[in-house]
C-alpha cells in the first residue's frame, strides 16, 4: 500500500537471496506501493528493526508509488494482498496482466495467499512477514532460475 512495510521486506530479501544465487547484475528488483502515502520516507522502523535482527540493511530504501511503466519495466509485479493486486489490475496494460501475481504464490511453507500487514499489529507481526517473505523469496528465486535455464 504505502511501501513502508511489506514491499520494501520483499525488496530487501529478495536482493539478498538473488546476490547469494550470484544473479544481482541479471534481476531488477524494486520495490513500489499502490498509494501516495509515504513516497521518498524510508520503511517503518518497526520494519527495520525486525529486518536488520535478521541481516537485511533496508535503510537506503524509499518508499515510491508504481507507475505504468513498471508494467513493462518488470517481468514480475507481485502484490501482498488481494486488494493491492486488484488495484494493480486495473492500473495494468492489458496485454501485461501475465507479469501480475501475489507474492505469497511462490511459497512453500505457507498456505496463506495475502501476507498480512503489520503496520497496525505489534512486533511479532514483523517477524512473521520475514518469515512469509523469506519462504516467498526462495521460491521465486527458484521459479527465476528455472526459467534461465
Amino acid at each position: 500500500m504505502g511501501n513502508i512495510c511489506r514491499s520494501p521486506t520483499a525488496e530487501a530479501v529478495f536482493r539478498a537471496r538473488v546476490e547469494e544465487a550470484g544473479l544481482a547484475q541479471h534481476i531488477l528488483i524494486d520495490s513500489v506501493g499502490t498509494h501516495d502515502y509515504h513516497i521518498g520516507n524510508p520503511p517503518d522502523t518497526r520494519t527495520q528493526r525486525a529486518a536488520l535482527q535478521r541481516g537485511y540493511d533496508m535503510s537506503m530504501l524509499r518508499g515510491r508509488q508504481v507507475e505504468v511503466a513498471d508494467f513493462t519495466r518488470f517481468d514480475y509485479v507481485l502484490a501482498m494482498d488481494c486488494a493491492n493486486l486488484g488495484i494493480l489490475q486495473r492500473l495494468c496494460p492489458v496485454r501485461e496482466r501475465g507479469r501480475l501475481g501475489l507474492f505469497l504464490e511462490y511459497a512453500s511453507r505457507h498456505d496463506e495467499r495475502e501476507v498480512p500487514d503489520p503496520y497496525y499489529g505489534e512486533a511479532d507481526g514483523f517477524e512473521r512477514v520475514l518469515d512469509m517473505v523469506e519462504d516467498a523469496s526462495d521460491g521465486l528465486l527458484r521459479h527465476i532460475q528455472k526459467t534461465l535455464i
